[in-house]
Order: C-alpha cells, then sequence, then structure tokens
C-alpha cells in the first residue's frame, strides 16, 4: 500500500449551507496519496448526509462522527488521531480550495524540508476578494528559526498569523501540533505560539491556495456568547509558558486583540459584556504595568481610550507624560 503524503482534517459542525462546496474543492486536489479526514462534530443538519454523498467522488474520504459537539480543538485533535500522512494541514468547513492547491503546497514542504511552512490566504466577503500575505519581514522560500519571527513585538509577526489552515505541518511534530482541547474559541493562539516557541525550522512560501469566508452567521467570530470568554484562558497559555524575550510582543498581542474584542462587544449580552470586561480588566492588571502602557501607547486612539476605560488605573503612556512636560515648559 502506498505510503500517505498528506491528511488534511476538516472540522465541522451543522455546515450544511456550505459543506458541499468544500468538498468539491478537495475533489479538485485529490491525489492517491492524499487523504481527507471530515471530523463532524455533532451536527444536527444535513452535514452527514453531505459528507456522505461525496465518499464516491472524493477518493480517501473518511468521515469521524462525534455523537455531541467537542468544539473546534478537540475535533481538530480527533482528525490528527485519525491522520496518517506524512504531512497534515487543516481546513475549515465554510472555506474552500484552489485546485491543485495541495499539490503546491506539498511540493513546497518537501523542497524546503523544514517542520512546517505557512502560506498566504484570500479572504472572501460575499464577491469581495482579498489576498492576505503572511507577515513575514524575513525572505520567503527559505528556511529559517521559528523564533525568529516571533518578533519585534512593535509589528505583526507571525505570531499574529495563526491560521492552522494557513500552511502545511510534518506530523512528526506530534504534540506541537495538538490544539489546547479545553478551548473552544481563540484555540490558534496558544497553538502557533507553541509552534513558533518549539520547532526547529519553518518557512513562509507566495500561495494563496484557501479561500477564507468571513462575517459567516453561525462561526465563532460572529457568536457572542460564553465561548468567547475562553479568550482569556488561551492568552493565560501562551503567557504562562512564554520566554521574557517573547513577553512584550505576548502582551502586545492580547492587548489589541482584547481591543477589537471591545470593539464588537455590542453582540454579548449585558451579562455577558460585564463579565467579559471583568475578566479582561483583571488579566491586564495582572500584567506587568510598563509593557501594557508600551501596548495601548502604539494603538489607534479609540482602542487605547476602550482600554483605559477598562482599566482606568492604569498609567499614563509615554507619549502623553511628553505632551504633559512640553505643556509645563
Amino acid at each position: 500500500m502506498a505510503e500517505t503524503t498528506l491528511s488534511l482534517i476538516l472540522p465541522v459542525r451543522d455546515g450544511e449551507r456550505f459543506l458541499a462546496d468544500a468538498l468539491a474543492s478537495l475533489c479538485r486536489n485529490a491525489r492517491r496519496d492524499f487523504e481527507f479526514i471530515v471530523v463532524d462534530d455533532g451536527s444536527v443538519d444535513a452535514t452527514a448526509e453531505i459528507a456522505e454523498d461525496f465518499r464516491r467522488d472524493l477518493p480517501g474520504l473518511t468521515v469521524v462522527r462525534n455523537p455531541a459537539p467537542v468544539g473546534l480543538a478537540d475535533a481538530r485533535n480527533i482528525g490528527l488521531s485519525a491522520a496518517s500522512g506524512r504531512y497534515v494541514t487543516f481546513m475549515d468547513g465554510d472555506d474552500w480550495l484552489a485546485p491543485g492547491y495541495l499539490a503546491l503546497l506539498v511540493e513546497a514542504a518537501e523542497g524546503l524540508g523544514c517542520d512546517f511552512v505557512r502560506a498566504d490566504h484570500v479572504q472572501v466577503e460575499g464577491r469581495k476578494r482579498v489576498v492576505h500575505r503572511a507577515p513575514l519581514s524575513a525572505p520567503r522560500g527559505v528556511v529559517l528559526d521559528p523564533r525568529g519571527a516571533i518578533l519585534p513585538a512593535s509589528v505583526r509577526t507571525m505570531v499574529d498569523y495563526p491560521y492552522a489552515w494557513a500552511g502545511i505541518y510534518r506530523r512528526s511534530l506530534r504534540d506541537l501540533l495538538h490544539f489546547p482541547g479545553s478551548l473552544h474559541t481563540a484555540e490558534d493562539r496558544p497553538w502557533i505560539w507553541r509552534l513558533h516557541r518549539e520547532a526547529a525550522t519553518f518557512a513562509v512560501v507566495s500561495l494563496a491556495g484557501v479561500f477564507y469566508r468571513r462575517q459567516v452567521s453561525g462561526s465563532l467570530t460572529q457568536v457572542g456568547d460564553e465561548r468567547q470568554l475562553h479568550f482569556f484562558d488561551a492568552f493565560e497559555l501562551v503567557l504562562k509558558d512564554v520566554e521574557p524575550e517573547f513577553l512584550p510582543k505576548a502582551v502586545r498581542n492580547f492587548c489589541a486583540l482584547l481591543a477589537h474584542h471591545l470593539e464588537i462587544a455590542g453582540r454579548f449580552t449585558p451579562a455577558l459584556r460585564a463579565r467579559f470586561e471583568e475578566r479582561g480588566a483583571q488579566m491586564v492588571r495582572s500584567l506587568p504595568a510598563d509593557l501594557v502602557v508600551e501596548a495601548v501607547s502604539r494603538m489607534a486612539v479609540e482602542r487605547e481610550t476602550a482600554l483605559r476605560a477598562l482599566v482606568p488605573d492604569l498609567p499614563p503612556s509615554p507619549h502623553i507624560r511628553l505632551r504633559r512636560d512640553r505643556e509645563e515648559t
């Protein structure tokens, strides 16, 4: 029996609206040495039937069914446990792939010979298509140290690009590929940090074959329930193990995302918003004040204002001190 080169893991829950598009795009990427693992995470709609309908047209398709939902992180972990490929990649049930994209991704990984390869993607909103490039300041198509792509703290880097589906990974990385199963959102944040801190080599290539749908109703980015509180649990995992040299980046990363969540907190119920703000204030106060001040001082005024309203006792930003000093003289 031929070795499996690539395992693609596609977790989906109640995905009947877009799943056929996703699987049809996999048919245009199929190879005899590729396997496709759909993890039906407790769907109650027609997701299971749609997946079964593709068994004949999509060689290498396996459907794993969870009787009750376990969440995206554990669904991906279930897929990883079933995978046999030399490489693994991921896909979401409401996205699709360009024809032949997976073969190009494997070719890049084999040519570079590193632990993992990250790629660009195409963001889709209605008819609009925008290419989002992986934020790497170093040359592309070159094998690099993943730790070297975490800093600097003041700009977007590879840990700000957490999308697991925007890349390909050696399955021999084993535990580094597993997601924190306790999380139902933001699970990709501690995952990408650990990958960059502990893997040996990586590269970025100029491939943009994943079409990522934004603003999809029902996705966790659009839902305002208690799962959004897992954002704090995710960053507690990041901050628990991060080395001192990377702490300024982790604090900036957290503050920027917290400000973003506060901007869209209108989707929360008043009670959940109060809990979210309370947890946010507690976590900000647990961080080194100088790093928080440095992070917020580099934000847009609206975001800095939102965070300062959340934590009124935060010391002034350096640029505010400078302005006051000038006024006093």
